[in-house]
């Protein structure tokens, strides 16, 4: 990747105080925040993210692994019943289950790291384009309580909505907050993910935290 073409192309958004007010510009790097809109890659980033969290718990257990049936029930002949080896055959009740659901199951996918990246940056673009997306200079919060967060959320958006605040990473308090907000999370600009960014529909970023976004994918 030439590393240049973050230095060169920009495109220039405004930024926002605490209060919703315009406090300046700010120039967003246009292969991060002006990438075309994918929905296919998304779809398929997004399928290979929730399949990856997925975790197994359905089991059920196979003819070699339910209790009893270490003697043949009756000899094979003479008795005029159906032949029958162990009580654990699936034909028994109590006996194993047939193509039940097994916790050996494999649900994860593979995406290579260029299309994981390339999808993010079509959702950050879309969010962007939709005015769902918004830059602060700061969050201006005095005081690490969550009421100062909340009224600084309907300050910037409608109550109802719900809020990914994306601060930088030296402003770890935001996330301690955020975790009392209903419909509202707190994560870090090196953490942002698909399932994160599509869960949400307003997108709080703070300036300082754009900036560590923008440097992080340049050295990746």
């Amino acid at each position: 990747m030439d590393t240049n073409y973050f230095e060169c192309i920009f495109m220039v958004v405004d930024v926002y105080n605490h209060k919703n007010e315009k406090a300046g510009k700010m120039e967003l790097s246009d292969k991060i925040f002006k990438t075309k809109w994918n929905p296919d890659l998304v779809h398929q980033a997004i399928a290979a993210q929730t399949a990856n969290r997925r975790e197994v718990l359905a089991h059920a257990k196979g003819r070699g692994e339910v209790r009893g049936g270490g003697r043949k029930p009756w000899k094979q002949k003479g008795t005029g019943r159906a032949r029958h080896g162990s009580i654990r055959s699936p034909l028994w009740k109590g006996g194993g289950v047939t193509f039940g659901p097994v916790k050996e199951k494999i649900f994860s996918r593979k995406i290579n790291k260029k299309m994981k990246k390339l999808a993010i940056w079509s959702v950050l673009s879309k969010k962007l384009k939709d005015e769902e997306l918004k830059i602060l200079d700061t969050f201006g919060i005095e005081e690490m309580k969550t009421k100062n967060l909340l009224k600084l959320i309907k300050n910037l958006s409608a109550r109802e909505t719900s809020n990914l605040i994306v601060p930088s990473r030296e402003n770890k308090s935001i996330k301690r907050i955020a975790a009392n907000i209903p419909k509202a999370e707190a994560i870090s600009p090196l953490s942002l993910n698909l399932y994160d960014l599509l869960r949400y529909k307003n997108i709080i970023f703070e300036k300082k935290a754009v900036e560590e976004l923008e440097s992080h994918y340049q050295k990746s």
